[in-house]
């Protein structure tokens, strides 16, 4: 039930998107509806929406019946089969108004590309016949770029320019050419002309081909202008006789010339319609031509002037004008009588401009750049305004690069007065390396040298020791006993053990007691306290030797039965002390190992620590167990257990 809902409501919020984004022809400017109507027919847009429309009612009316079904649903299995016929469904409609959507697709794509046109501004409109130079005038008023062909109907669409004229912005308008024919037979190009004149109010420029180059005659243009004179009423109207640079207009035949007078008897009806004063006509007939740009910007200020005109004149009629012209009062002074006041100056002042003007100017930069040439020409020194102690050296060129260094980082003004303080110290030292005597061993006398042998024979034989004891350190390490908290595992119970086993554990016990270290109180003895200095080194070396001489007793061979050690022959003895060996092989590694072989044996896979979290007392701690530890435990005293074990299965 849930998934026909969301799948109804993202279907009702497309189609919905796609009915509000298009516009309604009823809600927009009618220049813009009938545009619609011309590029893409006003029916079939409104039949393609209305389908979007009808597809989205039907998805809303399935989805609510089959959710009602959902509802009242008996098993699992035809829930299912509900939503499925329910998405199909759905679907099938999406599916039927897939012509609709392509067709309101490409509307949408040309849409976009189509000018955007103001309807309500100031506007200029061109049009007249195909090729009579429409395009290249608005390329030479705007900055529009129009293609220009010397061939008809180059121009297919509204192209829409801008110029500016006394501060104010205008659109100008290039429509496509238009031919003399009845109104059913005209193309979709020449309509968008049409509905452009029907709607726009614009000073409209009627372009007229004298020189007959277009293809079309005087005459022919003459029809067509007076074909649509009915889309000029109430607009300003200009007519442009174009391309004089071939043909002037004084050079025409008498016929033409009377097609023209014609032509320019209409243009002055619609300037008296508009409230203008009947002239001579040169307001609404101009000459131009494109190509050598005469008469081009008279042309533009014409029509821009014709076309502020009648705006002001519209808003002077309305009736907001009543508003703002009670709000303006113009004061006019009124002369009170026929005496002259010119103003009056005082003398003072009068001295003071006089002096201002005889004092000599200070010449600026700008001055100088007038004199020499003006901008691009003339270029300032920098270099006059440095402060040397001859002016002549303000214009030398000086080297930055010299035998590729940089030339300013050895200038400095103090540079000699530095290299005498260096010279001085430099002497100093001199001096000073003379005075010291350096001591050679020659120089020694022959007990000094006989001392000096001997410390360095000291100094190599440590030496040798340390790297002895670090080639061999892997037999020699010490684990700590961390974890015998409760002394479970002692050398009295091992004792116990093996005298219940019929075993003699003297030797075992001594020689467990005698690997133990003890502390260094018990080991000193209590006469050491009272040598005196000059003979503390002898005492202090004789101790040594006698403790070195216990702890290095000689042992008997491994393969060779004592007495009192718990084992019944050689082999037995062999045997536990290769297991004993091979037990603390490991922890003596894990007591070398360092911090960054932890994370190397993790990454290995070997069980190292484990984390486990207690609650205790409703906190959660967190405790680790060393699993390694708890197993290899034993150290030394394992390796008696073993021992025993393997007496007691002989026995």
């Amino acid at each position: 039930m849930r998934k026909v809902k969301f799948t109804q409501t993202n279907f009702h919020e497309k189609l919905s998107t796609i009915i509000e984004e298009f516009p309604r022809l009823d809600d927009i400017h009618p220049f813009y509806g009938d545009l619609l109507h011309v590029l893409y027919n006003k029916d079939h847009y409104k039949l393609a929406l209305g389908q979007i429309n009808t597809a989205r009612n039907l998805i809303s009316k399935v989805a609510k019946d089959y959710v009602k079904l959902l509802k009242y649903g008996d098993s699992l299995y035809r829930c299912k089969a509900l939503k499925v016929a329910a998405l199909g469904r759905m679907c099938t409609v999406t599916k039927r108004i897939g012509p609709s959507l392509a067709y309101l697709d490409q509307i949408r794509q040309h849409m976009a590309r189509l000018p955007s046109i103001d309807p309500n501004t100031r506007t200029i409109l061109i049009c007249g016949y195909p090729n009579v130079g429409k395009s290249s005038f608005i390329n030479k008023i705007t900055r529009a770029d129009v293609d220009v062909q010397p061939y008809a109907f180059t121009t297919k669409s509204l192209f829409v320019g801008h110029t500016d004229y006394k501060y104010l912005r205008y659109q100008v308008i290039d429509t496509p050419g238009i031919l003399d024919r009845p109104f059913e037979d005209r193309n979709i190009i020449e309509m968008c002309s049409i509905t452009a004149l029907a709607h726009l109010r614009a000073a409209v420029l009627f372009f007229l081909d004298i020189s007959g180059s277009c293809g079309y005659t005087i005459a022919q243009q003459s029809a067509l202008f007076h074909s649509i004179k009915s889309l000029f009423m109430n607009k300003p109207l200009i007519i442009v006789c174009n391309k004089t640079d071939l043909q002037s207009l004084e050079g025409i035949s008498e016929d033409d010339k009377k097609l023209v007078e014609e032509m320019k008897s209409e243009a002055m009806k619609t300037l008296i319609g508009q409230g203008g004063e009947p002239r001579d006509g040169a307001e609404v007939l101009l000459t131009m031509s494109t190509l050598t740009e005469q008469g081009v910007i008279a042309v533009k200020n014409a029509a821009c002037e014709r076309l502020l005109d009648q705006r002001v004149e519209i808003k002077m009629k309305s009736k907001k004008i009543n508003d703002c012209l009670n709000r303006f009062h113009v004061a006019v002074p009124k002369p009170r009588d026929q005496k002259e006041r010119p103003p009056c100056i005082p003398q003072a002042v009068l001295e003071a401009k006089v002096k201002e003007a005889e004092k000599e100017k200070k010449r600026l930069e700008k001055d100088l750049e007038e004199e020499n040439g003006g901008a691009g020409v003339y270029s300032a020194s920098l270099k006059k305004h440095y402060l040397l102690a001859n002016d002549e050296w303000k214009e030398d060129n000086m080297p930055e690069i010299l035998d590729g260094h940089n030339v300013y980082d050895f200038v400095d003004p103090d540079i000699l007065q530095r290299l005498e303080e260096l010279e001085k110290e430099e002497g100093l030292l001199q001096e000073q390396e003379d005075d010291e005597v350096e001591m050679d061993v020659e120089d020694l006398t022959p007990q000094q040298q006989k001392e000096l042998a001997e410390i360095r024979k000291k100094k190599s034989l440590l030496i040798r020791e340390h790297r002895i004891k670090k080639s061999t350190a892997e037999s020699r390490p010490v684990v700590p006993r961390k974890f015998d908290k409760d002394k479970r595992f002692t050398s009295e119970r091992m004792g116990r053990l093996l005298s219940s086993l019929g075993l003699d554990p003297s030797k075992a016990i001594e020689r467990v007691r005698s690997k133990s270290r003890g502390r260094k109180r018990d080991r000193s003895t209590d006469h050491d306290m009272d040598v005196d200095n000059d003979g503390s080194n002898k005492k202090m070396r004789a101790r040594s030797l006698s403790t070195s001489g216990s702890r290095s007793r000689s042992r008997p061979p491994t393969n060779e039965l004592v007495p009192g050690e718990g084992f019944k022959d050689s082999a037995q003895k062999i045997k536990a002390f290769k297991l004993g060996k091979k037990s603390v092989e490991k922890r003596n590694k894990d007591a070398r190992k360092g911090v960054d072989d932890d994370d190397h044996d993790l990454r290995r896979g070997w069980p190292v620590m484990i984390e486990v979290w207690m609650n205790v007392g409703g906190i959660q701690k967190m405790r680790a167990y060393d699993f390694e530890s708890y197993f290899l435990f034993g150290r030394l005293h394992v390796c008696f257990i073993l021992v025993s074990f393997y007496t007691f299965l002989n026995l």
